[in-house]
């Protein structure tokens, strides 16, 4: 089973419907055990950084998504989603982010003549060999929708990227853990090889 986190940020639906069409059993959840029981997790979203990290506090999923993901589980994050795995964003000064990954969320560039939000399809190049991307040739165009962009820390951990006047660390994997800053949901064939992907590494995972 794939837990879908709820935290009332939005694009929830989309996420389980792409899910679904892969023959998956999918739980929409904040509830502890069964997140726990949870083969994989998926943190979808989108809005604002802060609203985003108030709400997981509020529901108290800080610390369950930290714990779980020490535990070896696969965990997914999507737009938002993936933001919210790293330290900070220019969006929210001040709000700490969850810190599971090292690096900053900044805004795209308004003065490039480039329109903001940055709405639609890119390529992206393949870096690193990032087992979600198994099987998906460099040059493959997916689904953007977002304003502020990744700076990795790690360069290890870049699996994919685009260009939007800046390069954009697009997706991201270490460990266990995962992250677009793309819809795979929204991606079309692309998009749901991804997801097939993740779901192939929650298996293998749950038979290790």
């Amino acid at each position: 089973m794939i837990a879908v986190i709820d935290y009332d940020a939005g694009n929830i639906k989309s996420v389980e419907k792409a899910l679904i069409s892969l023959g998956q059993d999918v739980c929409v959840t904040r509830e502890k055990g069964s997140l726990f029981e949870a083969d994989g997790l998926i943190l979808p979203g989108v809005g604002s950084f802060g609203d985003a990290m108030a709400k997981l506090h509020s529901y108290g999923l800080t610390e369950i998504i930290k714990e779980i993901i020490g535990r070896g589980t696969p965990f997914l994050g999507i737009c938002l989603g993936l933001q919210l795995l790293f330290e900070r964003s220019e969006e929210s000064p001040g709000v700490e982010g969850l810190g599971i990954l090292r690096g900053s969320v900044v805004r795209i560039p308004s003065d490039m003549g480039l329109k903001v939000p940055h709405i639609g399809w890119n390529d992206l190049q393949l870096p690193g060999k990032g087992r979600l991307f198994a099987g998906i040739d460099p040059g493959v165009y997916v689904y953007f929708v977002h304003s502020y962009y990744l700076q990795a820390e790690e360069e290890s951990i870049i699996t994919a990227t685009t260009e939007y006047g800046v390069n954009i660390h697009a997706s991201v994997e270490k460990d266990n853990v995962f992250a677009c800053q793309f819809h795979p949901e929204k991606s079309s064939g692309a998009g749901r090889k991804i997801l097939q992907n993740f779901v192939n590494i929650c298996l293998e995972n749950k038979l290790s």
